[in-house]
């Protein structure tokens, strides 16, 4: 399907520890500063699509997250869908709303991710990532980390994966030492990667964590899970994020002026396949290129999951910025740092900004879609005219439970 979706306005909230702000605050507060920006009363909003994860083990709010949070602001009667898929549940919302206005049915739609993960009991929390993968398999996944091969000296414990922190470090941390065994890759350029991410998150006003840190730094912080230092690490957050789509039709009759489309937004679950061969993320960019016209070499700027320090080297390698093995040499020439060849992680990316699972792929469009209008500030990517977003959540065997790849073009 060719999309026709343009992107009306944009909204978030800081990313951050909101122990007294509940879903709904968090939610009508975004969903309030999207409408602003695009110049629309709520009342023009004729469907919405709500992301969320992890309510209901958090907060104990199910099944109605969505509607709960909208009627708190007065919106009431039109169509609301629930959308959970993991840390993809925010652009797996999105692309519905996409594909819903492109198909003719609305022409204005909101997309709202919305995520509270603190809570005093910390176990709550590693629950919302623990249940990320097949419960019934838990302990052959458990057994599968304990078993990966580690170094002799790893300042790393076989125990604690999701009762001390999230079981999805240990996943990380597994598949980085696979990369480290395989292409030579070090953790100073995983380091690498989250100090420049630290740079770019010092200059984002609604990133988490704004404090600069040195590749010394990141790596003397303690170690979580080796070789996963806690700067590598995308902390748990509180937050919302919020787009509204207009059908082309209505941006015209609005008169929109930096106008932001949504030209390729492409799902995949994970399968069964041979660890060599192409996955979601491959997969997911190759349509989302072909649908867009576009090539990696044309993209401006990116916002990936760098749910860990090595998630983003490898995104650049499965995006195709470069060849298999090769994310660590660009990462050493600076090449996506503000400034280089292709910047990535503008905001400081979920380790810096944050990572509210379930609004981390609408936060992701929020800062392309402003890049792309030239609205950005000191983190402003000169001229950037294309922009994609990549968003995972879960895990099923080797690969992703759910990817999303989205290309926005102004």
């Amino acid at each position: 399907m060719e999309l026709d979706a343009v992107v009306a306005g944009v909204g978030m909230t800081r990313f951050a520890k909101h122990m007294d702000t509940g879903l709904k605050k968090l939610g009508s507060m975004a969903v309030r500063d999207a409408l602003a920006d695009a110049g629309l009363e709520a009342q023009a909003i004729q469907a919405a699509y709500v992301g969320n994860a992890a309510a209901g083990l958090v907060t104990g709010q199910e099944c109605i997250r969505g509607q709960v949070i909208l009627r708190s602001m007065g919106i009431g009667r039109i169509p609301v869908i629930n959308v959970e898929n993991a840390c993809a549940s925010a652009s797996t919302a999105l692309h519905q709303a996409s594909a819903m206005i492109s198909a003719g049915l609305y022409d204005v739609v909101l997309a709202l991710g919305v995520e509270k993960l603190y809570h005093p009991d910390k176990t709550k929390s590693f629950a919302a990532f623990s249940g990320a993968v097949d419960v019934e398999a838990m302990a052959e996944v458990m057994e599968r980390l304990r078993r990966a091969p580690r170094p002799a000296e790893a300042r790393t414990s076989d125990s604690g994966a999701g009762t001390k922190r999230s079981m999805f470090m240990d996943i990380y941390a597994a598949v980085a030492r696979s990369h480290m065994q395989r292409y030579g890759t070090t953790a100073e350029q995983f380091a690498r990667i989250a100090a420049k991410n630290s740079v770019h998150g010092s200059m984002n006003p609604r990133a988490q964590f704004r404090e600069v840190l040195s590749v010394e730094d990141v790596l003397s912080a303690p170690m979580i899970a080796e070789p996963l230092t806690r700067p590598m690490c995308s902390p748990i957050g509180d937050g919302a994020a919020a787009v509204v789509l207009v059908s082309g039709r209505k941006a015209r009759e609005l008169g929109i002026g930096s106008t932001v489309r949504v030209v390729a937004s492409v799902l995949h679950s994970g399968w069964d396949h041979d660890p060599a061969e192409p996955g979601t993320v491959e997969v997911c960019a190759r349509e989302a290129y072909e649908a867009a016209g576009v090539g990696p070499s044309e993209i401006d700027v990116i916002e990936c999951h760098d749910a860990s320090a090595p998630a983003e080297l490898m995104a650049y390698e499965s995006l195709g910025l470069c060849a298999p093995g090769e994310g660590g040499k660009l990462i050493d020439a600076d090449e996506t740092r503000l400034g280089g060849r292709i910047p990535v992680n503008t905001s400081g990316g979920l380790l810096r900004k944050g990572h509210p699972v379930g609004a981390t792929g609408i936060a992701q469009i929020v800062e392309l879609t402003e890049q792309l209008q030239q609205r950005s500030g000191p983190r402003q990517v000169d001229d950037a005219m294309v922009a994609l977003a990549q968003n995972g959540g879960g895990a099923i065997g080797s690969d992703a439970a759910a990817m999303c790849v989205t290309i926005l073009a102004r």
